[in-house]
Formats: C-alpha cells, sequence, structure tokens
C-alpha cells in the first residue's frame, strides 16, 4: 500500500449491533474500552480521519448505551434482528440510500485500523473504478477467516469462507477482513440481490462480492500493512491481544 492517499471524501457504515457474548459481560461489545476509549469509537474517529463525511453507526443490542458514547455528529440506524452483515449494512440505506460518493463498511469491534488504511481503500476503488475493494491481511497459523482467492496473474478471483474451503485453499495466507470500500451507488444496489439460503439463515455482506464477481464487474483486494489493524474483539483475551498492539500501532496514525 502506498504512504498515503489522496483524500476522497466518503461515507462509513460501522456494524455495531451485535451482542458480543465472548465477552462475558452485559456491556454491548462495541462498549468494551480499550486504552480509556469504546472500541465503536475508535473506529469512528478512524473512518472521520480518512475523510468521511458521513458516518452511520448500525445499532441493535444496548442501542440506547452505544448512542449515549458516540462521537458527536454520528447518525444511527437500527437493526432489530440480527439477520448477518449484509442484512446490517442495508439497514443503513435509509440514511445512505441517496449517498452520491463511495461507500465504507467497516466492523465496530475492529478498533486498531487506521485512518490511512481506510483512506487508501478509498483512493483504490476511485484509481481503478472497482465495484468493491476489500482489504485482506497476511496471517500465519490455524484459523476460521475466509481466504482471499487470487488467479494466476494475482488478480482477484474470489472469497472462500474457510468451512467451503479446499485443503490447498486453506494454505493460504490471505484472509477477508471484512472492512470494504464500495463505488458510489454499487452497495446497496448488490445487497438487494442477496440471499438468507444457508446454514445460518443469514445475509452475508461478503457475497455482494460474489455477486459482482458473477456479473463479471470488477473486484480488487489490498493487503494492509499491518495484520494489527485488523484484529477482531470477540474475547477479553482478544481485548487484552489488543492493548498490546496498539501499542505498535501508536504514532502511526496518518
Amino acid at each position: 500500500m502506498a504512504a498515503s492517499a489522496e483524500r476522497i471524501p466518503f461515507a462509513a457504515i460501522v456494524l455495531a449491533a451485535g451482542q458480543g457474548k465472548r465477552m462475558q459481560s452485559d456491556l454491548p461489545k462495541v462498549l468494551h474500552p480499550l486504552r480509556g476509549k469504546p472500541l465503536v469509537n475508535w473506529v469512528i474517529e478512524a473512518a472521520r480521519g480518512a475523510g468521511a463525511e458521513r458516518v452511520v453507526a448500525v445499532l441493535g443490542y444496548g442501542r440506547e448505551q452505544v448512542e449515549k458514547i458516540l462521537p458527536a455528529g454520528a447518525e444511527t440506524a437500527l437493526q432489530l434482528e440480527q439477520k448477518g452483515t449484509g442484512h446490517a449494512a442495508r439497514c443503513a440505506e435509509e440514511r445512505l440510500g441517496g449517498y452520491a460518493g463511495p461507500v465504507v463498511v467497516l466492523s465496530g469491534d475492529v478498533p486498531l485500523i487506521r485512518a490511512a488504511t481506510i483512506r487508501e481503500l478509498v483512493a483504490r476503488q476511485r484509481a481503478s473504478g472497482a465495484a468493491a475493494v476489500v482489504l485482506s491481511a497476511q496471517v500465519g497459523g490455524e484459523h476460521a477467516y475466509g481466504r482471499i482467492v487470487r488467479d494466476s496473474s494475482g488478480a482477484f478471483k474470489r472469497i472462500v469462507e474457510h468451512k467451503d474451503a479446499t485443503p490447498d485453499e486453506r494454505k493460504i495466507g490471505e484472509i477477508n477482513t471484512g472492512t470494504y470500500a464500495f463505488g458510489p451507488g454499487r452497495l446497496f444496489e448488490a445487497l438487494k440481490h442477496l440471499k438468507d439460503d444457508n446454514a445460518q439463515g443469514e445475509f452475508y455482506l461478503t457475497d455482494t462480492v460474489g455477486w459482482f464477481a458473477r456479473r463479471g464487474e470488477g473486484v480488487e483486494a489490498i493487503v494492509a500493512p499491518r495484520v494489527e489493524e485488523c484484529l477482531g474483539i470477540n474475547t477479553p483475551q482478544e481485548l487484552a491481544a489488543a492493548e498490546r498492539a496498539s501499542a505498535a500501532l501508536s504514532g502511526k496514525e496518518g
């Protein structure tokens, strides 16, 4: 990724509706503090630092608690039922359906994403004209993340979920982080075509990428400069790991 990228105005959707049962707490997951600041606020501040002119937080569990701590000016949308990440993003259409610029989807429990990385994601979308640009990361060892499959030229081909991956695909070290930049007008168009005919009965945001690919529309993936930026928080142990990782990223915001 480039050291810096053009600051392009965009809208951000921050998915923050989950309860986070594995946190072993009644507190909504995105309200758990990292270095004294709620997880979701780290994400919103990074988005604004990257150039987001509008930020919509999709809320669900503990909505009233989360609303009270959001930064001034953050908009909200409500996900009444937990029907997957695609469904959550669709809930923001009431706010952003008429928005004319790119839309970035971020996770409210991935607090160490940097403004510079988000800015590069948006810049790549504009430069390439891709329908979507996926933020990926390089990881090692056993994990259950979806893999980024590329063709022989290195171009993005598809995302394969861990449970559906072949033994060879499970050896791929490039994973999907769940962060995306969509071209103007593309996200909500794709969300209309999602189906919940899967084991979980949910609408997956990942399937938007598959929808574009089947139509022969451009999708790209760029690798985050540091895997720590993509750490999701699901357990107290992962929160502790993020506390440690934040020290390594401190001062690198740009």
